[in-house]
């Protein structure tokens, strides 16, 4: 079933890398998702927190295309960070992006779920054993794609990209054509600037806005698979993309819907926009929309699963029987099951769980944790290793120092003031996840001993 031919090298362009890139943040699943919860926290301040954190994410990419110069490889944040660091960090790295990828099958698979009941069976959408099951249907149907060649997985994201941008671009030229004379929320400067925020009201959006790019580093992980320099070229145009793509959603949000119709809408926002733009049945393409985006989020995120683990066991940091290539398909196949296997169980564990909204809601939050944790470390990998370009130029010094380490900083920051403000559920999820890779670095480490 597998030999080690290694995976599919010159497989994606610079354009096929773009799109993954875009689709790994999943623009219009994170728009319906949540949209609602930054409204809630910092309202019609979620301009600024989202174009702020989007400059803070653009320093992440510049270390992340940085440190790819020392080598392409499909651990991406787990290799550099370990080159700078050593292998222990460099392990952790890798740790806080699998486990921020296994939890995400839970608060990706489950917008995929409600967003399918609502279109074929509007009545079980609160109901948490159709929206797991459902869940886990997308979950595997994604794997087996994913598993069967990264073309494959290629053609399927632009595909599914294509479509969700064709009805994004509808909703955006709709809101400002009937709502811009008489929005729901007066457009103001005030909603991007900076002397808007209070310290603590910044940090509140920051930690939701963050999880607006994550995934954007899909790209980074397919660098093994991509012809040389592309994965890079596809970063920044990605991040780039979305950066505007997100401030552009959430000013037709603002002006579409009132903070009422925000809250109830939940994590229907795109449905609730077009409902109020077109007639019934055309308001559903939303949904369509909502549910292509977060497929091909699901598939960016199994990719950087699986490559991610691929690279740690092919390193011997984790059993070796994680680097399985399957010898047609060239695809890391057992760790792409190893994360479709978690995310089952980890989906029908939490369905136990009160209510969907609180399943998705510690999951997000976690996540955000998670995602400051790695790409602080790649930030400050970045920074230390580059450090001798503080005396190349301003340039050289903004773009290999100075911007990853305030960005790196910033996600510390925001990491530390989260933890607080989290319920106990959510820091086991956040905190507890990364500390227990402590067992598996050990038990790795007992392996090589013997």
């Amino acid at each position: 079933m597998s030999d080690r031919k290694g995976l599919a090298k010159n497989s994606l362009n610079a354009f096929e890398s773009t799109v993954m890139g875009i689709a790994g943040t999943a623009p219009a699943f994170s728009v319906a998702v949540t949209t609602a919860t930054i409204v809630a926290a910092v309202g019609v301040l979620s301009v600024g927190s989202i174009l702020y954190c989007g400059l803070v994410m653009f320093g992440i990419m510049l270390a992340f295309i940085h440190l790819s110069k020392i080598t392409p490889h499909a651990g991406a944040a787990y290799a550099w960070v370990g080159h700078v660091f050593g292998r222990k960090w460099g392990f952790f790295a890798g740790w806080g992006l699998l486990v921020a990828s296994t939890f995400f099958m839970v608060s990706a698979t489950i917008p995929a779920a409600t967003s399918t009941l609502l279109l074929i069976a509007p009545e079980q959408v609160e109901n948490t054993t159709w929206v797991t099951f459902t869940a886990a249907v997308w979950l595997t149907v994604v794997t087996i794609v994913v598993t069967t060649g990264i073309k494959h997985a290629s053609y399927a994201q632009l595909i599914l990209t294509g479509l969700e941008t064709a009805v994004i671009f509808a909703l955006i030229g709709g809101a400002f054509h009937q709502y811009w004379g008489n929005p729901a929320h007066p457009p103001s400067l005030i909603w991007f600037s900076p002397f808007s925020f209070t310290p603590q009201l910044f940090a509140t959006g920051a930690l939701t806005a963050i999880f607006f790019y994550w995934g954007w580093d899909v790209t980074m992980n397919l660098s093994e698979e991509a012809y040389e320099g592309t994965a890079s070229k596809g970063a920044f145009w990605a991040m780039v993309n979305l950066i505007l793509f997100f401030i552009i959603m959430m000013i037709v949000v603002l002006i579409v819907l009132t903070n009422e119709e925000i809250a109830q809408a939940n994590t229907n926002v795109l449905f609730a926009v077009a409902t109020k733009l077109f007639p019934s049945p055309w308001n559903y393409l939303a949904v369509l929309s909502t549910i292509l985006s977060t497929i091909g989020t699901i598939e960016t995120q199994i990719l950087q699963f699986s490559r991610s683990m691929f690279a740690m066991a092919r390193d011997q940091m984790l059993p070796q029987r994680y680097a399985g290539i399957h010898a047609e398909w060239q695809t890391p196949w057992v760790a792409t099951l190893v994360i479709w296997a978690l995310g089952v169980l980890l989906l029908f564990s939490s369905s136990y769980m009160p209510s969907v909204k609180q399943i998705l809601e510690s999951s997000i939050l976690a996540i955000g944790f998670q995602i400051c944790f790695y790409m602080s470390l790649t930030g400050f990998a970045c920074a230390w290793h580059y450090r001798n370009k503080l005396q190349q130029g301003m340039g050289n010094a903004i773009s290999y120092v100075l911007w990853p380490l305030l960005a790196a900083l910033f996600m510390v920051f925001i990491a530390i003031y989260s933890i607080p403000t989290f319920d106990l559920v959510t820091n086991v999820m956040g905190i507890g996840g990364i500390l227990i890779g402590f067992l598996p670095l050990m038990l790795n480490h007992q392996r090589r001993a013997h």
